[in-house]
């Protein structure tokens, strides 16, 4: 991006792209006259970009150019531009490229989306998975603790299962986090406002369980894997 290079990163939804743009972002801030200009590409066509560039940098609320003038404004604009969930590609995408000589782009897109065609002179980066130890090392860092002998078999098995997405171990972190909470017991939950409120004509609350004697069990690989319901 420094020497005006495009960059084209390509990952699966939880790979962390979203994380990299904004860690980008914040280093590009110097590198370019207009700055960053951070755009989403959801549902958005090639023109819909430009004209989200335009309004970004000139500012210009209430002025919607023609093609022609857009295209000349654009012309000059010299920007890094991020672009997330990037949707087009292919003839399309070149157009975008073609119409902003000035700018570097770092556009961020799933596998299913339409590559570039033979003329985008895109740099092409393919965002994997976390290894083994950076996942669990990520996974400490949510539950800011050191993870059980138990928890790190657990979480490598995960780690298999789920290729290494970043997403998928920010998720299973909330789930040690929410066990963490239950095995204290169940008052430091419902001090939280964790549970319902109690009908005032309900029965009374069962007795609660001493705190050592609570087992909770670790997620399954399954719940892991898509925590959503649990969370």
């Amino acid at each position: 991006l420094a020497r005006g290079r495009s960059v084209r990163l390509t990952g699966q939804a939880g790979s962390g792209r979203t994380a990299l743009l904004d860690a980008v972002a914040a280093d590009c801030a110097d590198l370019a006259p207009d700055g960053v200009v951070r755009l989403n590409g959801r549902g958005r066509t090639g023109a819909d970009l430009l004209h989200a560039l335009f309004d970004t940098v000139y500012k210009a609320p209430g002025h919607r150019p023609d093609r022609d003038e857009l295209l000349a404004l654009v012309r000059s604009i010299g920007a890094v531009v991020t672009v997330d969930d990037l949707e087009i590609g292919g003839a399309a995408l070149d157009e975008l490229l073609a119409a902003t000589p000035e700018c570097a782009f770092l556009l961020a897109a799933t596998p299913d989306v339409t590559t570039p065609g033979v003329d985008a002179h895109l740099e092409e980066v393919l965002l994997a998975g976390l290894g083994r130890g950076a996942s669990l090392a990520l996974l400490e860092k949510v539950v800011e603790r050191s993870l059980t002998e138990e928890e790190r078999n657990w979480a490598g098995d995960l780690w298999f299962e789920s290729e290494g997405l970043p997403l998928r171990f920010v998720q299973a972190g909330s789930l040690l986090v929410q066990r963490d909470r239950l095995r204290a017991g169940p008052e430091a939950f419902d001090e939280y406002d964790y549970f319902e409120p109690r009908a005032d004509d309900a029965p009374p609350a069962p007795a609660a369980i001493a705190a050592e004697a609570i087992d909770v069990p670790l997620p399954s690989l399954g719940e892991g894997a898509a925590p959503a319901v649990l969370l």
